[in-house]
């Protein structure tokens, strides 16, 4: 038996893609959507694997940090492209190093830069 819990945020953000041919490499913006799935194999003795709370404001401070700015200018994107599998992985990892919890996996990220399209990171087995 298993759960999986699933917070959803957003920010609004600037970017270009270098070495792209086409539209997305002019300067452009999302409004970017991120849910982050997380899973445990077991409940707490109040009965969650997580305090949603606690979920919200890690996510939320970490958007804080990309909401209203032009994501080339973050330094996780100076080498990397800020694309939405990059934002993913950079979002996964940043939740992964703040999760306190040891009975807690982060399973996914997911961003979405419009209605119809999302790229999801996630660390697959060996």
């Amino acid at each position: 038996m298993a759960y999986l819990i699933e917070v959803t945020d957003t920010f609004s953000a600037a970017h270009q893609l270098r070495g792209y041919r086409g539209k997305c490499e002019h300067l452009h913006g999302h409004n970017w959507k991120v849910t982050v799935t997380l899973s445990a194999k077991k409940l707490d003795s109040v009965g969650l694997a997580i305090d949603f709370g606690e979920v919200k404001q890690l996510l939320s401070g970490i958007l804080q940090k990309l909401d209203h700015t032009f994501l080339n200018d973050h330094p996780y994107f100076q080498k990397s492209n800020p694309s939405s599998e990059n934002i993913a992985r950079y979002i996964y990892g940043s939740v992964r190093s703040l999760i306190t919890k040891t009975k807690v996996k982060v399973e996914s990220v997911a961003v979405w830069e419009s209605e119809r399209t999302k790229a999801v990171y996630f660390e697959a087995a060996p």
